[in-house]
């Protein structure tokens, strides 16, 4: 069964690869706490509308709101006090007059917005044939109905200024509509078409993101990345986005890594900045400006070390570490076995025989001075005196033997 949070659209109601929105004050801010909606239309197409009226709206509902004539249909994508935050986040003031949402959708708003959407296929056909015939430099990447099919919105790609007015008065008498035309971008052409990208993932700009951020190359130059276009370049021929993601990450690693123009002196001459590892805080280093020779790779802190010894006047024999720190290897920890459910028995391992070793320890200083151990000591002992015990029986055996016969005793009464 669906709840009321999911989205109650199907087909072409939902944006095109765009997740929906999050409430996350779902329980604690309702649609009362504040009187804007948002809401959205095909081709992630938002705008804020008063709720005069009053509806108990949700996100998902389908609702009708004012146009520009008529009326137009859309989804209520977020309501409460997030609505506050996404206008702050689009500047618009609270203040500014809004459209007004009208009802939520009946089946007869909605009839009418699939029989229009079902004639925008049609529509941007048509229209692509007609600017040809015209001989305009621009490409109609999709047309947009109006819920209650009085109006279009022709979105358009073009790389130059082109003068539609023509074409707006051949469209309007061909489809008997109000026309719009709305520029757009390769990138948000990329995003609606969607796509797969290098990594093997879906098109940010098909799953996510919204807003776009002009790309320039010095992104890639921060990163040091190779400035082929066919590699820098996305499926919208235009620099990949990805490259602002980690272009602060960059940035502030690079203030770890000594100064491009700084050489490093040692003995055997002089070697200038080659190629950085950025991440890895490592630096390449060679003894030729224009081409790799003899290149040694050290790390930023080795080769700071390196120009404060230089500051000073004293030269080092060579950019890599001495052998002695070289080989010190880090003491091996293993984490593991600190959380073992064990661990408490093996010390208690430990501890026993810790204290056999000493009590042994203690057993060879007494025999070094005795001779032997408390033990054997006592053994021995023992042992004399069951010789002697048994020397004394063997004399009495043998003085028995030498004597006179022991005479019978007789059990007869005397007479």
């Amino acid at each position: 069964m669906e709840t009321d949070n999911k989205p109650k659209c199907t087909g072409s109601q939902c944006p095109r690869g765009k997740l929906f929105a999050t409430n996350w004050l779902d329980g604690i801010s309702s649609g009362n706490d504040f009187d804007v909606v948002e809401v959205v239309f095909k081709n992630t197409r938002t705008g804020f509308y008063t709720n005069p009226n009053r509806l108990d709206l949700k996100i998902g509902d389908m609702v009708a709101v004012e146009g520009a004539p008529g009326h137009d249909v859309g989804r209520v994508s977020m309501i409460g006090r997030l609505v506050r935050l996404q206008m702050k986040k689009g500047n618009i003031s609270s203040d500014s007059e809004l459209k007004k949402v009208f009802r939520i959708a009946t089946q007869n708003d909605l009839e009418k917005y699939a029989e229009a959407a079902a004639r925008e296929e049609d529509t941007m056909i048509r229209s692509r044939k007609i600017a040809e015939e015209l001989g305009l430099n621009m490409k109609i990447g999709d047309v947009e109905y109006q819920g209650d099919g009085g109006k279009a919105i022709f979105y358009y790609i073009a790389d130059e200024r082109v003068d539609f007015r023509k074409l707006i008065r051949i469209l309007a008498d061909t489809f008997k509509v109000r026309i719009e035309m709305k520029q757009i971008g390769a990138r948000q052409e990329a995003g609606r078409i969607g796509g797969i990208g290098p990594c093997g993932r879906p098109l940010c700009c098909s799953s996510w993101m919204t807003h776009f951020v002009s790309v320039g190359t010095g992104a890639a130059r921060v990163q040091d990345l190779s400035m082929n276009p066919q590699k820098l370049a996305g499926q919208c021929a235009k620099l990949k986005c990805c490259l602002n993601f980690e272009i602060d990450s960059y940035s502030e690693a690079q203030k770890k890594l000594p100064p491009k123009d700084v050489t490093l002196e040692t003995k055997d001459g002089t070697y200038y900045y080659f190629k950085p590892d950025i991440l890895a805080r490592k630096i390449t280093y060679s003894t030729d400006k224009a081409i790799p020779a003899n290149l040694v790779t050290i790390d930023a802190a080795r080769a700071f070390e390196i120009i404060a010894l230089n500051k000073q006047g004293v030269k080092v024999d060579s950019l890599e570490e001495t052998e002695g720190k070289k080989n010190e290897k880090p003491a091996y920890v293993d984490l593991v076995e600190q959380e073992s459910l064990t661990r408490f028995d093996n010390s208690k391992r430990r501890k026993r025989k810790r204290n056999n070793n000493n009590q042994d320890s203690d057993r060879q200083d007494r025999k070094e001075k005795t001779g032997n151990t408390p033990k054997t000591e006592g053994k021995n002992d023992i042992k004399n005196g069951n010789d002697r015990n048994k020397n004394n029986r063997y004399k009495n055996n043998r003085g028995n033997r030498k004597g006179k016969p022991n005479q019978e005793v007789s059990a007869k009464p005397k007479e």
